[in-house]
């Protein structure tokens, strides 16, 4: 019978996994810029967005919450574990990092089709939403998910409110209408 891993097998182990994920949440974050290169609204009756640091804050708030955990566990079992001292604190700047990822602004965008958020583009079957009640976010779920997997979208008051009228229209199939209300507007 084989025997458990060693300690410093697990942490490197460990280490290789947060940091693929830090590399790849940094890399979204470039390529949002990218894919998002204007802001505004468009003329298919889209819109693109930018959060600032505070609403990413808000926005967070839980995510950041648990990678405060998640730095501070491993200190209680390193010394149990035999792990040594350098991978836990190599874990916790990977940990760091990424808590800075997620304060930075981001940029959003809502179509007809889908919804941009975090680098990634999520087609509106995948979600569903209760409506927007004028808070500091706009939350979405995963279907499929239940509530354990909420996507919540961050930005200014104004934003939010247009982007859950699009939203709203997307997920309702009332694009079309939207595009025409929007058209009259500018009228």
């Amino acid at each position: 019978m084989a025997g458990l891993p060693e300690p410093s097998q697990i942490a490197v182990g460990v280490f290789l996994l947060t940091a693929a994920i830090v590399i790849m949440d940094g890399w979204k974050l470039l390529r949002a810029h990218r894919e998002i290169p204007n802001l505004g609204p468009f003329a298919n009756g889209g819109m693109a967005w930018k959060s600032r640091f505070e609403q990413e804050l808000v926005r967070n708030m839980t995510m950041l919450g648990a990678i405060a955990v998640m730095i501070v566990a491993p200190w209680f079992l390193a010394e149990r574990s035999g792990t040594d001292v350098r991978f836990v604190i190599l874990f916790d700047i990977l940990l760091a990092i990424h808590a800075i990822w997620l304060l930075l602004p981001k940029r959003y965008a809502v179509t007809r089709d889908a919804l941009w958020v975090d680098g990634f583009r999520v087609d509106w079957a995948r979600l569903w939403w209760t409506g927007y009640k004028g808070r500091s976010a706009i939350i979405l779920q995963r279907r499929g998910w239940w509530r354990l997997a909420p996507l919540p979208l961050g930005g200014g008051a104004d934003d939010l409110a247009a982007a859950a009228l699009r939203i709203d229209a997307a997920l309702t199939g009332d694009w079309d209408v939207l595009v025409d209300l929007l058209a009259q507007e500018e009228e």
